[in-house]
């Protein structure tokens, strides 16, 4: 309940800065984000199949720990999205990130939802002048629309085999542009 209660004042001051930022700059459009990051690898995603009575369900499986990093932000309101793939999350990679969504669309304000992974931290960050975060609190996934889009992309790649990354980053790549239309 104190968790609640101190986002709901956080976000009454966090929606103030962003009603003064709006004031002070002149942006020729503002947009808001979910944003998340998911891993995705070569092991074969089993999930549950229908098949007849009496009828075991056969699928082919790849036992691999190669994985990469899909960062994501999405907009609920235009259905646009900027995503980046990595080989690990770090603080870095995270600056490097918001750096890279910044200049997506420089006159856009992005006021972008983030969770509370450790590597969000922004202490000693500059972050850049079109990008406002807004973080939700710790140990509250279902508050973030983002992880609904990575467990959709993950049915979409369940039970298929992917030789290489390069392929499963082509399928996530696919995926992306299925869930901007």
């Amino acid at each position: 309940m104190k968790t609640r209660k101190r986002f709901l004042k956080n976000l009454v001051n966090k929606l103030e800065e962003c009603r003064i930022i709006l004031n002070k700059n002149n942006f020729k459009s503002v947009n808001l984000y979910f944003q998340d990051e998911s891993r995705l690898g070569l092991i074969t995603k089993q999930k549950r199949v229908i098949t007849a009575k009496g009828i075991k369900a056969i699928g082919t499986y790849k036992h691999s720990y190669l994985y990469n990093w899909l960062w994501g932000s999405f907009s609920p309101i235009t259905g646009e999205s900027f995503c980046m793939t990595t080989q690990s999350v770090c603080k870095e990679l995270f600056i490097k990130y918001l750096e890279d969504f910044s200049n997506h669309k420089p006159t856009e304000l992005k006021i972008i939802i983030i969770d509370n992974a450790a590597f969000h931290s922004t202490k000693d960050v500059i972050i850049p002048q079109n990008i406002f975060l807004l973080p939700i609190p710790p140990y509250y996934p279902e508050l973030n629309p983002a992880e609904k889009i990575w467990q959709w992309m993950k049915d979409k790649i369940a039970m298929k085999i992917y030789n290489t990354l390069a392929e499963l980053n082509q399928k996530m790549e696919e995926l992306i542009k299925t869930a901007e239309n």
